[in-house]
């Protein structure tokens, strides 16, 4: 199946409903701000299934939501070789007996019934055990092929009944694909669902591309291309691969980020040893000077609602966080810690900023309230850079780099408690992430 075909594919996917939702008054609920947590003893039974193939398929799904879960470490799934119950109709309440003696708190029953050859219809129920009650009830219309993010969505929809907030795993991260040692080195863009499954390479490796981010509607990326050793800056449709050359920028040295409605560019532009933030229309193409310190202004991004910029500036004598309105006016510091502070990145929820703090040889990534209070460092490492977030505001990726000629570079993830870090797996070396929305 070629690129184009699956990614349409995939987005023939439909939610029925959810017409067996109970209404939001149930007992069970993760409160996800704590910052010790005890994670939510889940038990996740393979979906029921009539035929061979449903049943494979069924563990399938039943692995990918036991994974999804887990990985978000709000989450301990119970061992399949634990469960009491066998269930053979997910239409009667299952005998909660069997799944207290067990300790678990919630249990999720599915099933999946062929409709035709490219027709499958996926459900499940969720349950609490302990209260006795159903907290969600879905179906899924889909073809077979699309069997994981199908399962996807079914734990977005269970994370979100579970814990108050949206999910984030029907999403996908865009990346650069490294290969080779750190003097000698290609790197290829390349996309790959959030959990590192199906990565898929969209240009090939002839030049030098960097720093992609997602447009708002998740189907086009914006990355900069060296082409000939100028800097390039491009659209990309992920499905048609179709590429749109924004312009050439002799003097830009950062990435840019669209605006939130994806009519608008934010970039650097260097004139001489000085480099400020910019905005370009993309109807127009006209460019707009934000601002004019004679110090370094680079690594700007957009508030959720695009009312804010922030960016990073040395005009107070060191790199540090600042704010200002998207027309350049009303710039004010928000960084005072120790060190050196860079890349910083709005939450999508429009409640945190992202950065990377450097302090004694050691970079790690942090997070601060917008107004620069309650700062708080999640990581540290040898070179951890290039934070962004989930499309719910809870956890953030990044590039972590190591020493040596090798230079290895990998995709790590951590929650907002700075408890839950993990490796994010990649076909080979990888740096510059950027999680995308939602899917539609």
């Amino acid at each position: 199946m070629t690129f184009i075909t699956r990614m349409l594919s995939v987005l023939g996917i439909c939610l029925f409903g959810s017409a067996m939702s109970l209404p939001a008054y149930a007992q069970l609920e993760i409160d996800i701000t704590k910052g010790n947590l005890d994670p939510m003893q889940i038990a996740v039974p393979n979906f029921l299934a009539s035929t061979q193939s449903e049943r494979d398929l069924g563990a399938q799904i039943a692995a990918v939501i036991t994974s999804d879960l887990e990985r978000s470490g709000l989450f301990k799934a119970l061992d399949s070789a634990s469960f009491l119950e066998t269930q053979e109709n997910i239409d009667y309440k299952p005998t909660f007996a069997d799944w207290r003696i067990i300790k678990a708190d919630a249990l999720v029953s599915g099933r999946i019934r062929t409709e035709s050859a490219s027709r499958i219809l996926v459900e499940f129920r969720l349950w609490d055990v302990f209260a006795g009650q159903q907290l969600k009830g879905v179906r899924f219309a889909t073809t077979p092929d699309n069997w994981r993010r199908t399962a996807h969505k079914a734990s977005d929809a269970i994370y979100e009944a579970l814990t108050g907030e949206s999910g984030y795993f029907d999403s996908r991260i865009v990346f650069i694909d490294e290969r080779g040692s750190k003097i000698n080195k290609t790197k290829r863009l390349a996309i790959m669902d959030q959990d590192g499954e199906n990565p898929i390479y969209l240009l090939g490796g002839d030049d030098l591309v960097l720093t992609p981010r997602f447009s708002p509607n998740s189907q086009t990326i914006v990355y900069m291309n060296y082409e000939n050793s100028n800097p390039h800056v491009y659209l990309l449709d992920i499905e048609t691969g179709r590429r749109e050359l924004l312009g050439n920028f002799p003097g830009m040295t950062f990435a840019p980020h669209l605006s939130p409605d994806g009519k608008n560019l934010i970039l650097t532009m260097a004139q001489g040893s000085n480099s400020d933030v910019y905005s370009m229309d993309l109807v127009s193409r006209n460019t707009t000077r934000l601002t004019t310190d004679p110090a370094i202004d680079v690594s700007a991004s957009y508030s959720p609602d695009g009312r804010k910029i922030v960016f990073n500036s040395d005009r107070g004598g060191s790199p540090q966080i600042y704010t200002m309105d998207a027309n350049g006016r009303s710039v004010k510091r928000i960084s005072f810690g120790k060190g050196r502070y860079t890349a910083p990145i709005w939450s999508p929820r429009g409640d945190k900023i992202a950065f990377v703090r450097s302090h004694e040889g050691k970079f790690g990534i942090g997070v601060m309230d917008v107004d620069g209070k309650n700062e708080r460092m999640l990581t540290e490492s040898y070179a951890d850079e290039s934070p962004t977030w989930s499309p719910n505001g809870r956890v953030i990726i990044f590039s972590r780099a190591y020493r040596g000629v090798e230079g290895r570079s990998e995709i790590w993830s951590v929650d907002l408690t700075g408890q839950n870090l993990r490796r994010v797996q990649t076909p080979g070396m990888a740096s510059d992430p950027a999680w995308s929305p939602l899917l539609p």
